[in-house]
């Protein structure tokens, strides 16, 4: 992506100074890439915009039929990246100072039910040969321990601590966290690491950075499983499940762990610090998840909700 010399200071900036992860670095780099490139073609480079430039490029956003949400997450990059300017000594005021985002409705996560998971499950239980064994293992651990599938595709090898019976984790902004597995999961595990050889590199060449990850890739440049052929799997393994693959991705997996422990009984801190969330307002949204799903209970099976009752 050719992002140009500014917006490749900012993204040095954030990732030194704030340890912000690729995925991160990626996405303020398309943000702020579109952002230059609307206003160049209102003749406006991107370092001297003022704030009423900045304002059209929202409009264009919208009338673009691109979401709030997508207009929101422009704003912020702006926000960020003209605080940048400001604090270098590139400009000398912030142009983002009097902008507002669009107003966005609560956007609830999607999840699958219990009855959805076992199913998966059941699903990927028989799986033939070293990369079944691999699939039942990636599922275990994300559910088991609602990763993230960044995290979840580059755990090293020496993440998975047998004699402690979990993972260590290391999340968003460099955040450590140790992750207890199921027994179940373990036991996933115990049988995976039989056959884990099977997904080296075939040459010896190109194991030395495979050897590092508890998923290695034969083929991947990083070394490990790729975000992008994990959500292909789990795409095949909700097929075989007879679910739709439109409901159900990795991060659908992560949200389907968290709400499922809190309907179980969990604590909302706890819920938090096995997510490896910052902020325990993060956590919350689940708690809503879980009010709507009581709402539509009562309305969909209560007796005195059915038409005609009294």
């Amino acid at each position: 992506m050719n992002t140009g010399p500014e917006i490749d200071l900012f993204l040095d900036m954030m990732a030194a100074e704030r340890g912000a992860a690729r995925n991160t670095l990626d996405a303020y780099a398309r943000d702020l890439t579109d952002v230059s490139q609307r206003l160049a073609a209102r003749g406006v480079p991107l370092t001297l915009a003022a704030t009423t430039d900045l304002e059209q490029v929202l409009a264009g956003i919208e009338s673009d039929g691109l979401s709030a949400a997508t207009a929101a997450r422009r704003l912020s990059a702006m926000k960020r990246f003209y605080r940048f300017l400001l604090s270098e000594g590139r400009r000398s005021d912030d142009p983002c100072t009097p902008l507002r985002g669009p107003k966005q409705g609560r956007s609830l996560p999607k999840i699958l039910s219990e009855a959805d998971v076992d199913a998966l499950f059941g699903a990927v239980a028989d799986l033939p040969g070293p990369s079944g064994l691999r699939t039942r293992a990636l599922l275990e651990i994300l559910y088991a321990g609602g990763l993230r599938v960044t995290e979840l595709v580059s755990l090293p090898l020496s993440a998975f601590i047998q004699t402690e019976r979990c993972i260590f984790v290391t999340g968003k902004g460099g955040r450590e966290r140790l992750v207890p597995l199921t027994a179940s999961a373990l036991e996933a595990m115990a049988a995976y690491r039989e056959v884990r050889a099977a997904h080296l590199p075939p040459a010896k060449s190109g194991q030395h950075k495979a050897q590092r990850y508890l998923f290695p890739s034969r083929t991947a440049k990083s070394g490990h499983l790729t975000r992008e052929r994990f959500a292909q799997i789990l795409q095949e393994v909700a097929l075989a499940a007879g679910l739709d693959p439109a409901r159900v991705s990795p991060h659908v997996l992560r949200h389907a762990f968290a709400t499922h422990l809190l309907a179980r009984g969990a604590d909302l801190r706890s819920v938090q610090l096995l997510l490896g969330h910052a902020d325990v307002s993060t956590t919350q949204i689940y708690t809503h998840v879980l009010d709507e799903r009581l709402k539509s209970l009562v309305e969909t099976a209560h007796p005195l909700a059915r038409p005609g009752s009294k």
